[in-house]
């Protein structure tokens, strides 16, 4: 499988879904300081996308769920537990949010999705070796949807 990476926003690509780098889904989301992508997602999207991800519980690390997409012009968004407990990620939660998101993309039919470099926000990853984890883990996977990593700007 093939991902293009681009430079940009999340929110400005034309996909059916958009993944949400988020948590274990254990805080409650209105608890939360609105930063990164999901800060961003929620000033754009509004609260009924996390008001639907509180209701589907804990996600297990590296785990994936899909949400609708609120104000967004999205299908839906797929929000991965890139992160442990302890606010960081891995090299497991990042690969296993890739193939996580990618099932359940496929699952739900989308044929386009964007992601962007899981871990590398409050996680505390290095952005390049999120990229590599991510695109060598995308280069694992063998499913016709068109996947695209974006790198918004620092």
């Amino acid at each position: 499988m093939v991902v293009h990476v681009v430079n940009g926003d999340l929110l400005d690509q034309s996909v059916d879904a958009i993944v949400n780098a988020w948590n274990r889904n254990v805080i409650p989301w209105w608890l939360l300081l609105p930063q990164g992508v999901s800060g961003a997602i929620k000033r754009r999207a509004g609260v009924a996308p996390f008001r639907e991800l509180a209701r589907l519980g804990p996600i297990p690390l590296g785990g994936a769920v899909a949400t609708s997409a609120g104000r967004l012009p999205y299908r839906a968004i797929i929000h991965v537990a890139g992160i442990n407990l302890m606010w960081r990620a891995s090299e497991y939660s990042i690969r296993a949010s890739v193939r996580n998101a990618m099932q359940v993309a496929q699952t739900i039919g989308v044929t386009s999705i964007a992601f962007p470099l899981i871990g590398a926000g409050s996680g505390g990853y290095r952005r390049q070796e999120a990229l590599r984890l991510m695109t060598d883990e995308f280069s694992n996977l063998d499913w016709a949807v068109d996947a695209r990593l974006v790198i918004y700007p620092e």
